[in-house]
C-alpha cells in the first residue's frame, strides 16, 4: 500500500487503501470500506462500515460518509454506501447508508457535491450531478446524469429527477421532475427546457426543438394531460430517443409529475 496517513488518523486493520490515496488530520476510517486509489480525504472526515469510495475523488473537512439512515424503519441491517470515481464532496456533507438489508445508497461518477448538503438512504444519483450548498435530499430519491440543483433546495422522498434538469434553489420539490427541464416556484413548476445545459452537452437544435414540441403537445391548456399523455404513448415510437425518454419518464414513479407552469 502506497498511502499517505497521517499519524492521528485511525483506521481500521480491516479497510482497504488504495495506491496514492491521501488521508488527512484526525480522519476515521472503520471496518471494511475501502478507499480507492488517488483519493483524498481532507482533515476530520469520517468514513463508516460499509462504505466503497472510488478512485481519484476529493473528500473536504467534516464530511461523515455512511453513517446509519435517519429512517425509523432502521433496525440494524447491514447496508451500504457506493461511491464512484473522480467526485468532489465538499464540507459537512453527510451520506446515509441504505435502510433494508443488502441495500446501498449509490453516488455515481463526476459528481459535484457542495458545503453542507445531506444526501439520505437510499439515494440514488448518477453521473455529473451538481448540488448546490445547503441541499437536503430525502430518502429513495433516484436523480438522473447532469442534473443540478440550486442552493438550499428540499427534494421529498421517492422523488425521480430526470436527466440535464436544472432545480432553482430555495424550492421544495415534491413531485418528480422529468428530463431536460428547468423547474422554478412555490409550487414548483417547470418553466422551460434547460436550454443552456443541452447546448453545452451538445444537443442537436433539431432533438430540443422536438423536446420542447413534445413538452408543449402533453401540455396543452385545451387538453386533460392524462388524454394527452395517452395519445403521445400510442406514437411513441415516432419520436427520436430522447423525446421516447421524456415519455418513458411519465410511465413510473410514486410521487406525481411537476407540471408546466401556468
Amino acid at each position: 500500500m502506497n498511502a499517505a496517513i497521517h499519524p492521528t488518523a485511525i483506521i481500521s486493520k480491516n479497510a482497504e487503501i488504495g495506491d496514492g490515496v491521501v488521508i488527512g488530520p484526525y480522519c476515521v476510517v472503520e471496518g471494511h470500506a475501502s478507499i480507492g486509489a488517488g483519493t483524498v480525504l481532507n482533515a476530520f472526515v469520517s468514513v463508516h462500515d460499509g462504505v466503497s469510495i472510488g478512485s481519484k475523488c476529493q473528500i473536504f473537512e467534516y464530511s461523515a460518509i455512511g453513517g446509519d439512515p435517519q429512517d425509523h424503519g432502521y433496525k440494524g441491517e447491514k447496508s451500504y454506501v457506493h461511491i464512484g470515481d473522480k467526485n468532489i464532496i465538499r464540507e459537512n456533507v453527510t451520506i446515509s447508508r441504505a435502510t433494508g438489508e443488502g441495500n446501498e445508497t449509490v453516488v455515481g461518477d463526476g459528481c459535484l457535491i457542495m458545503e453542507g448538503v445531506h444526501i439520505a438512504h437510499n439515494v440514488r444519483l448518477g453521473n455529473h450531478i451538481t448540488i448546490a450548498n445547503k441541499v437536503g435530499i430525502s430518502g429513495h430519491v433516484t436523480v438522473d446524469d447532469y442534473a443540478v440543483f440550486g442552493g438550499l433546495s428540499g427534494v421529498h422522498q421517492f422523488v425521480r429527477i430526470g436527466s440535464y434538469c436544472m432545480i432553482g434553489g430555495i424550492y421544495r420539490v415534491t413531485k418528480d421532475v422529468p428530463h431536460y427541464t428547468l423547474a422554478a416556484g412555490e409550487p414548483l413548476r417547470l418553466t422551460g427546457l434547460n436550454s443552456v445545459g443541452l447546448k453545452r452537452a451538445g444537443f442537436p437544435d433539431e432533438t430540443k426543438r422536438e423536446i420542447l414540441s413534445l413538452y408543449h403537445e402533453l401540455y396543452n391548456k385545451k387538453r386533460l394531460f392524462s388524454d394527452s399523455l395517452r395519445d403521445a404513448l400510442a406514437k411513441k415510437d415516432s419520436y427520436g430517443p430522447e423525446a421516447r425518454r421524456v415519455l418513458e419518464f411519465y410511465e413510473g414513479g410514486k410521487r406525481g409529475v411537476t407540471f408546466w407552469g401556468r
